[in-house]
Parts: C-alpha cells; sequence; structure tokens
C-alpha cells in the first residue's frame, strides 16, 4: 500500500528526531496483519471461483457445439437413406424430414402441371386509366372454349376506383392474396395485364366486370371462354405421371410422400422411357455419425470427469455438473425412439454406443454392424430432426443445461458462482477499505506519539546540556 514520502513521521524519522521509528511503515503493517489472513482467504474464493465458472461455461458451450453440429448433419439428410434418380432432368427427388425410404420406383412422367396465364388487351401505357367499378375473378377448369366453375373456391372481388390505371388494377388484385398475381408488361402491342393463376386443373380462373356506368372502360379487361383467345397464353391443367405403372395426376408438380421417404418435383416429361428411383444404403455415413457422436462425447467426458474429480476438481460438489455426469452414464439405455416397432432399435446402446466404468464411451462396432444389418431404415430413423432420436436426445441436454435459472444445470452454476464471484469482490473492496480506515487512523495516532517523543527527548537534550555545563563550572 503506498503512502505520502513526504509526511511528518517520515521527515522525522529522516531529519533523525522524534522516536526513529518509521511510524508510516508500522502502520502498514500493523494494518496489514489484521486484515491479511481474510483478504487471503477472500482471494483464494475468488480465484475458485473463477475456475468453477470457467469449467462450467466450457463445459455448457461444449454441449451446445456438439448439438448444433450433429443438427446440422442431421437436417442435411446424409444420415438417412436419400433417393437418387437415373435421370435427373424428369424429376428432383427428396426424402422428407423424419422419413426414411427404400426400395426402388418406377417413374414416368406425360404432362406437367400448369398455371393458367392471361392477358388483357393492349394500352398505350401502364398509367393510362381503365375506367372503375368492380372485377370478379371465379375460379374452376378454363379452356379457350368453356369453363367449369369450382364451387370449393370462393370468387375474389376487385375494386377499382375511379381514375385508377393499370398499374394500379395489378397492384390492387395483388393485394387480394387469392392465387393470381398480376403485373404490368410493355410489349409491342402495348402495355398489357398479365395475369398468373396456381398450378392445377382446377385453379384456371375468368374475370368478370361490373362497370361504374359513370365511368366506362372496365369491361375490356374481363375475359372468359369464347371471347379473344389469343388472351389465353396458357391453360391450367394437372400433372400426369406413373409411378410403378399405376397411373396418377397432381394439381402441383411438387409431390410430397409420392411413396414413403420419397418426395418428387417434377421438372421434365419421359414417356415412353420411364426412369428408376432408388435410395442409397445410409450405412457409411451412420458408421461415420456413430464415430463422431463417441469422439466428441469423450472430449465432453474427459472435461467432465476432470472438473468433477473428487480430489482436485473444482466441480466435485457442482450440482449441475454431477446432474450431467448422472446424464451421461444413462445414455445407452435410454430410450429415444418410444413409438418405435417392437424389434427395431430405440437406444443408443443397440447402436454400438458402449459407456466405460471412467465415464467416457466407446463404439461397439460390431453391434452397429448388426443393427445396420438388420433394418438400416430404422437406424436411419433415429437420426431425424424430430421430436425423438438421437438429435432430440443431445439437444435436450444441450437446451437443459443452458437454463440459467435452473440450479441443477450448468448455466445455473455459472449464474451462482457469478453471483458469489461478484459478492466475493464487493467483500475485498470492503475489506480494502477498512484497511485503509486503520492504517491511516494508526497513522495519526502514531505521529502524534512521535511528536510528545520528539518533545521529550529535546527537553532530555537541554536538560544534559545545562548539566554538562553546570559540570564543567565545578571543575
Amino acid at each position: 500500500m503506498e503512502t505520502s514520502s513526504t509526511s511528518p513521521t517520515s521527515i522525522a524519522s529522516r531529519l533523525g528526531v522524534g522516536s526513529g521509528i518509521d511510524m508510516v511503515g508500522l502502520a502498514e503493517d500493523l494494518a496489514r496483519a489484521q486484515f491479511e489472513p481474510k483478504q487471503q482467504r477472500l482471494e483464494n474464493r475468488s480465484e475458485v471461483l473463477e475456475r468453477q465458472i470457467s469449467l462450467a461455461s466450457t463445459l455448457r458451450n461444449m454441449l451446445s457445439t456438439f448439438a448444433g453440429s450433429l443438427g446440422d448433419r442431421v437436417r442435411n439428410g446424409d444420415l438417412s437413406a436419400q433417393p437418387t434418380i437415373a435421370n435427373a432432368s424428369v424429376a428432383r427427388v427428396s426424402a422428407p424430414i423424419g422419413t426414411s425410404g427404400k426400395g426402388t420406383y418406377s417413374l414416368e412422367v406425360t404432362r406437367l402441371a400448369k398455371a393458367q396465364t392471361l392477358a388483357g388487351p393492349a394500352y398505350t401505357a401502364s398509367t393510362d386509366t381503365v375506367g372503375s367499378g368492380q372485377l370478379t375473378i371465379r375460379f374452376g377448369e378454363t379452356s379457350t372454349g368453356a369453363f367449369t366453375a369450382d364451387g370449393s373456391k370462393a370468387a375474389v372481388v376487385v375494386d377499382v376506383a375511379a381514375g385508377a390505371t393499370l398499374d394500379d388494377v395489378a397492384r390492387a388484385i395483388n393485394a387480394k392474396n387469392a392465387g393470381v398475381t398480376a403485373y404490368v408488361s410493355q410489349t409491342t402491342a402495348g402495355a398489357q395485364l398479365v395475369m398468373k393463376g396456381e398450378q392445377g386443373l382446377q385453379n384456371g380462373f375468368v374475370l368478370e366486370a361490373t362497370e361504374d356506368a359513370s365511368d366506362p372502360g372496365l369491361a375490356n379487361l374481363a375475359w372468359a371462354p369464347g371471347g379473344d383467345p389469343a388472351r389465353l397464353i396458357g391453360a391450367s391443367g394437372d400433372a400426369a405421371y406413373t409411378l410403378d405403372g399405376l397411373a396418377r395426376t397432381s394439381a402441383s408438380n411438387t409431390i410430397d410422400g409420392a411413396a414413403p421417404g420419397l418426395s418428387l418435383e417434377l421438372t421434365a416429361t419421359n414417356a415412353g422411357a420411364p426412369t428408376q428411383i432408388g435410395f442409397g444404403n445410409p450405412k457409411a455415413a451412420v458408421t461415420s455419425a456413430m464415430n463422431d457422436i463417441v469422439g466428441a462425447l469423450n472430449e465432453i467426458a474427459a472435461e467432465l470427469n476432470s472438473a468433477t474429480d473428487p480430489l482436485t476438481g473444482d466441480l466435485a460438489r457442482d450440482f449441475g455438473a454431477r446432474a450431467l455426469r448422472r446424464e451421461f452414464s444413462a445414455l445407452g439405455s435410454k430410450i429415444i425412439m418410444p413409438n418405435a416397432p417392437d424389434g427395431t432399435p430405440r437406444t443408443l446402446a443397440e447402436l454400438g454406443l458402449a459407456i466405460q466404468r471412467d465415464g467416457t464411451f466407446r463404439l461397439d462396432s460390431a453391434r452397429l454392424e448388426q443393427a445396420l444389418t438388420s433394418d438400416p431404415e430404422a437406424v436411419a430413423a433415429m437420426f431425424t430432426p424430430g421430436i425423438n432420436g438421437i438429435f432430440a436426445t443431445f439437444d435436450k441436454i444441450a437446451r437443459n443445461n443452458a437454463i440459467s435459472t435452473d440450479p441443477g444445470s450448468l448455466a445455473g452454476s455459472v449464474t451462482r458462482y457469478t453471483d458469489l464471484s461478484k459478492a466475493t469482490q464487493e467483500d475485498l473492496a470492503e475489506l480494502s477499505e477498512k484497511q485503509e480506515a486503520l492504517r491511516a487512523s494508526m497513522v495519526a495516532r502514531f505521529a502524534k506519539s512521535d511528536s510528545r517523543v520528539s518533545a521529550s527527548q529535546s527537553t532530555l537534550s537541554f536538560l544534559q546540556s545545562q548539566i554538562d555545563v553546570w559540570n564543567a563550572q565545578r571543575n
């Protein structure tokens, strides 16, 4: 603790007057001696708390990183049997999230689903006014010669105000969000309103107009079969295809669940030339994933074992760390696929995850091989982003340990140690203030004592000199 080099007691000491004792140094030593044991205890406690915060945070972050990486891999789909198609120009194939497929399929596409496209009459510019009133869009099966309304779909009424332009009409149609979009195209003939429906035969439409008699012109936009056939740029239609020789239709080219574990996005026709769809074996991807999982768990387990060592671990008595150890020890036998059919894998142990006596993990390759051989689809189903399975299990562990309000979680431990560390720092600050106050008080008292000693020494010196004079005179 620093002291002023110009204090009276130091000056007196340097001049050789007073008691000759460094009163400031003495005050500092006495104050330090009184508070040092408690200060050392608080500093030691602060160091331990900082290590506990660091260890609990590290474990929590390792869990979060592991779960996040596993989730990315599961969502990318390389851990389930993915479909492939021989003629990739005909369709894009995929496995819906949470599903797995097997076997082979034959696909022949004879017609793609189409959306109706309708063009309006030509205007000079998109800013031309079109009259006012109402436009009514009715849905159903449409061709150049006939219209069959779809009674399950309500008509859409679009209000057109006086002074509205072609651009205004396009915006009003889009504002309805009713399955028809519109824009104005500047063609060689002029500005034309273009309206497009959704894919599917029943998503065709006709356009009716109810004019305001005082502001005519809106009827020019109306169209129905029997009108100008050149305005029907494309009629709506369903996709037609056969899967394994069975004829099917679809209102959309995107077909979810065309077969178990198989979704299609039709992109071209291949009439007369069926193509094959098959599922790959997930064995290599699953084996790689299980090795990675065991490796990641061992990294966390090594950190956890060190932190909870009964003799040297700073988290030996920590609630969150001990809870995680218990959870890790039960990982193998925990049922993570409660709805799996009888006889299919339901636990990590059945995929070869073995827990050793020291709390670390190893992969039983023979057991994993057996599971992959007997039921590869069931194994792949455990690697899905659903509410059950491998990812859900580790994601739940990571999320639970990130809840700062739970005293039994690692995040709860971090919160508790952080609060204790803050309180310890406050105690150290308060102790420092008390030590300084005691030192200042002692310096003041010792200065007075030193002054009195100095006065006494002056008196003694005077008396001694007088005695010496007297003795000299007597001689």
